[in-house]
């Protein structure tokens, strides 16, 4: 059953980013490993590699009655010169306007928010990262277009070996 959703939960991601991409020619992404809590995965876009490592909260709290697939993701794309993007799927639309609270440890960073996704900054996204590896959870605080209030923790068992995962695939891909 885990693994039957694991690879529900990558075929998701997969269509999530492809279309807000929208690339010309996608490849279906490839698994480069499974690091404990967080996976790794590969795909070209336009002929330039694209990694990016992903994973589900270990818990969702909030008063809401339906919500879609929740997830965090960090994404590099070496050849565009656009790395550490971190971002995440609400599962449901923000509220407009609304920003997201992210922690980790006693760091707080602020994201801002488009329908369903919320993304740092570009100043932000590099310390993120570096957050991530080092703590051993992440707390994500968003307001849904409804007002309901959402709470998602994510366990970072594994990020550092994904992140080191996708790092050495997307070297690869453009030596």
């Amino acid at each position: 059953m885990l693994r039957l959703t694991r690879n529900i939960a990558l075929i998701a991601v997969w269509v999530i980013q492809a279309a807000l991409t929208a690339p010309a020619s996608a490849q279906t992404p490839k698994p480069i490993g499974t690091f404990g809590d967080w996976q790794a995965l590969t795909y070209e876009e336009n002929g330039k590699p694209v990694c990016y490592v992903f994973t589900e909260p270990a818990k969702k709290e909030g008063q809401y009655t339906s919500r879609g697939q929740v997830y965090a993701l960090v994404t590099n794309r070496p050849a565009d010169k656009k790395l550490n993007v971190v971002t995440i799927i609400a599962g449901y639309a923000y509220k407009e306007d609304s920003d997201v609270t992210l922690q980790i440890g006693d760091q707080k960073f602020t994201l801002f928010t488009q329908e369903g996704m919320a993304w740092a900054t570009d100043e932000d996204d590099p310390k993120i990262v570096d957050a991530l590896k080092k703590g051993n959870d992440m707390v994500v605080r968003g307001t849904s277009s409804k007002g309901t209030e959402t709470i998602d923790t994510y366990s970072l068992m594994g990020f550092s070996k994904a992140y080191d995962a996708i790092g050495a695939a997307c070297a690869k891909s453009t030596s």
